[in-house]
């Protein structure tokens, strides 16, 4: 459904930037492409992010003007998306744990400051639904591209939303920006990570024809 009213200027800004300074197929240095806005409504405010956008520069690379993210984009939330990762967390942790209704977590989020519709919520709810029950239609695609791709960066990512809530950990590629692994937990201690950090190297594993050097880092938003 289209947006009938603009959104609020926002408060918060920040620019995001990728880590890689070199392509990944050719080792050639990065030239910014251009930059892009977007905003993104988190359980803090609404963020304006600045977008540092990369490409190679070299016309005989396989990545030749492949645009590259930068890998932190994919911790504030999914591709195209108007709401942060941490507001999916706090809904899913709200209805799959605490069993509240839709209108509830509306008056609960409406309470905290944010600017969000029932209809947004139930979204949201669906979209925290098919991050951690990822289908077998969804794993084939996924597979098909990274397997075309080459090779993956893994980034692992760990949202409390809120204090007594479960840990969303989300393991994410950041050159196609699929997310590969969504799992909440209890524990947000080295043995939470450890044991997702297993399931990432297992689902990076199980790419057949991909690239196995791959980096994992990870950051848990307390």
């Amino acid at each position: 459904m289209a947006r009938r009213t603009p959104r609020p200027e926002a408060k918060l800004t920040t620019t995001l930037t990728p880590l890689r300074k070199t392509c990944e197929q050719c080792g050639n240095r990065l030239w910014v492409a251009y930059h892009c806005r977007r905003k993104v409504m988190t359980l803090q405010g609404l963020w304006q992010l600045r977008v540092v956008m990369c490409q190679c520069p070299t016309p005989t690379c396989s990545r030749y003007h492949v645009r590259y993210h930068p890998e932190e984009e994919g911790r504030w939330a999914l591709p195209h998306g108007e709401f942060g990762l941490d507001v999916i967390a706090l809904i899913g942790a709200w209805r799959f744990t605490e069993h509240r209704s839709v209108p509830e977590m509306h008056q609960r989020l409406l309470a905290r400051g944010l600017a969000i519709s029932e209809r947004e919520v139930t979204h949201l709810m669906q979209r925290y639904e098919e991050l951690v029950t990822l289908r077998v239609t969804d794993r084939e695609r996924i597979k098909a591209r990274l397997q075309k791709q080459g090779h993956v960066i893994l980034a692992l990512d760990g949202l409390k939303p809120d204090v007594g809530h479960e840990v969303l950990w989300v393991v994410r590629d950041c050159l196609s920006e699929e997310i590969l692994l969504a799992r909440p937990l209890l524990s947000s201690t080295k043995a939470g990570f450890d044991r997702v950090a297993a399931g990432s190297q297992a689902a990076a594993g199980a790419i057949e024809g991909a690239d196995q050097r791959h980096h994992l880092g990870w950051r848990r938003d307390d």
